[in-house]
Parts: C-alpha cells; sequence; structure tokens
C-alpha cells in the first residue's frame, strides 16, 4: 500500500479528525462533561479504538487472506459506527455550523479512502493468511503515534461515558425557594453560562420570566415556560415586572484586548443597562428591585488584602469597566427601584466559565499553576451563586455592591492541586508568566497573574450561607466526585487555611 494519495488522503483525516475531537468535542461542546452524550461518548470511544487498530495494522504491515477480511470487517463496522454517531448527535444535541462542516468533510474524505483501499485489501484478501512486515518511511513513523493517540481519546470517551450518569444537577427549583411568593422577573443576559441557570430555577420554581434574547435560536435551548422578548422597546409600559436581573455584556475572556474588544466590553454593559433604567423610567409601575451585574475586577489587583464591600479599588480596564457598569446602573434610583451591583467572582460549573475550559487539560494530565500560583482567585459555585441572586430578592435591606464570591478564596496553585486532585491527576505542569503573557497580552496579565482575595461580608452579614465554603466541596459537587477524608492525600482545608497566611 504505497499510494502517496492515500496516505495523504489518511493524513488528511487523521487532521481533521484530530481539530474535530479538540474544537468541538472538548473546547466547545465539552462533550465528556454531559449527562445528555453518554451513548454518544460510547460511540466515539468504539470509532476511536477501531482507527487505533486499522493506523497500526495498515501503518506496519500488510494483512493477507483472513487478516485482511478482517481489517475489511473493521472498515465495515467503523462506518456503521459513524452513522449511528451521526443519529445520536441529530438526536441528542444541536450541532455548531462548523462542527456539521466538518463532519461532512470527513464523510467525503473517508469515501475517497474507502475507494482507493478496499481493492487493496480485496486482492490481499485472496492470497494465502499472513501478515506481512513493511515499512513506508514516515507513515509507518507517524501510524503509530496516530494510534497511541486515538486509544488514549478512545479510552478516555469510555471513561467519560461511564461517569455521565453521575453528572446529575441539583433541583433548579429549590435554588430560588426562598422567594416564597410568585415574582414578575425579567432576565437579560439569560443565554449565558449564568443566565440559563437562573432562568432554569425561576422557571421551574413557577415565577414569570421575560426573557431579553437577540437570538431566539439560543433562546430556545432555555427551560420553559418564559415569555421571549427581542428588544426591550417591546416590553408595554403597563408591563408588571417585580425584579430586573441584568446579566448581559460582552465576554471578556474570549479574546485578546484589542481597542475594538475594549469599546464593545464596556459598551454592550453601559448600552444594555441604560435601556434597562430606560425602560424603568417609561413603566407605569416602577420594578421593586434591579439587580445589576458587576465583577470582582471592580477592586483592581491586590495583593493578600481581604477585600470587602467597603474597601476601594485600584484602576485599571477591568474596574474601569465596572465602576462605570454599577454608575449605570446605580441611576435606576432616581425612579425608586432598589439597586444591588453583584460583583461576581470566577464562578464555577461545567457548563461554561473558566472551570470548563480547564477540565480538559486537566484530565489529560497537562495542568498545573499560571505563573508563580501565588494569586488569589475568588470563586463561587454556579449553583450558590444563583441561591445568592435569590436571597437579595427575598432581602429588601440589601442594597448597593454585593461580592458574589465564596467565603475562602484560595491562590491559583492550591486550585491547580485541588483541581487535579478531584480529577486524580498531577498538576505538575506551570504555565510560565512569560509565555502566559505573549499569548492573552494585557487580558491574561490581568485576568490570569494578577487576583484578588475577596470577601462574601454583606451576604454573610445578611444571614446568607453556602452550600459549598470550600473549593473541595464545590468540585465535588459540580465534578460529582467523593471528597477525599480529612489528612488524604492533597491539600485539606488546613493546610489550604495556612497556604493563605
Amino acid at each position: 500500500m504505497t499510494s502517496p494519495v492515500l496516505w495523504s488522503l489518511i493524513a488528511a483525516q487523521l487532521a481533521m479528525g484530530l481539530f474535530d475531537i479538540l474544537y468541538h468535542h472538548e473546547m466547545t461542546e465539552g462533550l465528556a462533561w454531559r449527562r445528555s452524550q453518554r451513548q454518544e461518548l460510547r460511540l466515539h470511544g468504539a470509532r476511536n479504538l477501531a482507527y487505533a487498530a486499522l493506523f497500526l495494522v495498515l501503518g506496519l504491515f500488510e494483512p493477507r487472506g483472513v487478516w485482511a477480511m478482517l481489517v475489511l470487517a473493521v472498515l465495515a463496522a467503523e462506518v456503521v459506527i459513524t452513522l449511528m454517531d451521526f443519529v445520536e448527535e441529530d438526536m441528542s444535541r444541536k450541532l455548531p455550523a462548523s462542527e456539521r462542516v466538518t463532519h461532512t468533510l470527513l464523510a467525503i474524505n473517508y469515501g475517497a479512502i474507502l475507494a482507493l483501499l478496499v481493492p487493496v485489501l480485496l486482492r490481499w484478501a485472496d492470497e494465502p493468511s499472513a501478515i506481512v512486515a513493511v515499512w513506508y518511511d514516515v507513515a509507518s513513523v507517524l501510524a503509530p503515534l496516530a494510534a497511541a493517540g486515538t486509544v488514549v481519546f478512545g479510552l478516555r470517551d469510555f471513561f467519560a461515558s461511564r461517569r455521565a450518569h453521575r453528572l446529575v444537577r441539583a433541583n433548579a427549583a429549590e435554588l430560588v425557594r426562598m422567594l416564597g411568593e410568585r415574582r414578575h422577573v425579567l432576565v437579560t443576559g439569560a443565554t449565558g453560562f449564568i443566565g440559563c441557570r437562573l432562568v432554569e430555577a425561576l422557571a421551574s420554581a413557577g415565577h414569570d420570566v421575560t426573557v431579553l434574547a437577540r437570538n431566539a435560536q439560543k433562546a430556545a435551548t432555555l427551560h420553559p415556560p418564559f415569555r421571549l422578548v427581542t428588544a426591550l422597546d417591546q416590553i408595554a409600559e403597563d408591563a408588571l415586572i417585580d425584579t430586573m436581573i441584568n446579566l448581559a455584556g460582552e465576554p471578556i475572556a474570549n479574546g485578546l484586548w484589542t481597542r475594538a474588544k475594549r469599546r464593545e466590553i464596556l459598551a454592550s454593559r453601559l448600552r444594555m443597562t441604560r435601556g434597562v433604567v430606560a425602560l424603568i423610567g417609561r413603566l407605569q409601575k416602577p420594578p421593586r428591585l434591579l439587580i445589576s451585574g458587576s465583577a470582582i475586577g471592580w477592586y483592581g489587583a491586590w495583593q493578600d488584602e481581604c477585600l470587602t464591600e467597603f474597601d476601594g479599588g485600584k484602576r485599571c480596564f477591568g474596574h474601569r469597566v465596572c465602576e462605570a457598569w454599577e454608575i449605570a446602573a446605580k441611576k435606576a434610583q432616581r425612579h425608586g427601584v432598589r439597586v444591588v451591583q453583584l460583583r461576581i467572582g470566577l464562578v464555577l460549573g461545567i457548563e461554561g466559565g473558566m472551570l470548563a475550559n480547564l477540565l480538559a487539560p486537566f484530565e489529560f494530565g497537562l495542568g498545573g499553576p499560571i505563573g508563580t500560583g501565588t494569586q488569589w482567585m475568588s470563586w463561587i459555585e454556579r449553583d450558590d451563586l444563583i441561591r445568592i441572586i435569590a436571597h437579595v430578592m427575598a432581602s429588601e435591606q440589601l442594597i448597593g455592591p454585593l461580592n458574589a464570591t465564596a467565603p475562602e478564596p484560595v491562590r491559583n496553585q492550591a486550585f491547580a492541586q485541588e483541581l487535579a486532585h478531584a480529577l486524580h491527576r498531577p498538576a505538575l505542569l506551570r504555565m510560565p508568566a512569560t509565555l502566559v503573557r505573549l499569548l492573552g497580552g494585557e487580558m491574561a496579565e490581568e485576568l490570569l497573574l494578577t487576583g484578588r482575595r475577596v470577601l462574601p461580608d454583606k451576604a454573610q452579614a445578611s444571614g446568607f450561607k453556602f452550600r459549598h465554603e470550600t473549593l473541595r466541596s464545590a468540585l465535588a459537587e459540580i465534578l460529582a466526585v467523593t471528597p477525599m477524608r480529612q489528612g488524604a492525600v492533597g491539600l485539606d482545608r488546613t493546610a489550604e487555611m495556612q497556604r493563605a497566611q
């Protein structure tokens, strides 16, 4: 099998398959951590192991007789598995356009491979049974490497499918149980990582939810029932809204902070917040409460100081954005509305945010601290954040800035060790600060290499009780693992507190 065209097609299939796995399955869709994709993961695992066998055999041997027939059977099985996978994907999730295009190219390319390979195998099948060692230069070097890689991904998918049944989220309605009476709530940013869970909680608990979403297709994935509007001017002046929750804004960590990106980060928040305040001004009966998003970036970069809502902020891009955002929201007070600016920390969950981006590298043993690892990370588990929002709605005395962070922030090195501990992996690969700055510029400097130790004083003083005060508790819930007993391998709470001093 010395055809350079055939080996070129196999190389192209491998490259496209790797792109599909890394970009779609891992980075975009996070399939390994989705309960709904259990069957798809099994199919991916079986297909990858079939690919591994084919790479290894065809790269190093010429199978003759019955062995060639066996290879033909594996090829046929791979086609059947792929067809089953296509059906499963269409039934269980909505594929992004880029993934559909990739699958189409993979199918066409694979058809071309079969057109060239099958006649060769049929010719070999007529010969006496034997396995003849061959050497195709570069192809015979790359084929075993490709086989090893596909085995790793195949086994990972099998293991992920086995744990999928444990990835059960808490009852969403319970998160807002403290509200009691039925509320009429407007949510902006509802299709985001935080907003979608908030809508699910409110709708499941029987509250009236109005969702502002410019993309109706994204809104279709939200938990019903809710009312959809695509612009604030679609809301009538006599509409009855008790609470407005404004979470909309351009993501800050999905690209370099170019001048255009900075403008959009700021403008998107101000534009939406000013629109919400304008809506409040024209309603015949203003809402009782506006909860407006903000972030702990308001505080800027600090060392080991403990920061509460009564501390000031240091000048940086994040502070400028959050300050302008909070000032814009505060103008709703002119209409007699209680305003709470929620300074949100690093929100943890497997469906999005920072943790979702870290799961794949850490699960493959490629995780570790960033830079020195001494920078503080003020985090909060996503369901606790939803509970804080409900607590604010139920607590009339809360007003102004409120830190939405867990009471025990950790240093970056401790975070890496705890995450690796939860996944039963090492955390040895430290990412140098120089490389982080080179790849991410000022965005990486401000979000990854500097930190702040933020405490939720106002929330706790008002009676709020966190379900997850420690990172280990949160990760055990999110990743469906059982926390190790005190004193076991990894950082226990005592060691973590000593590290914080």
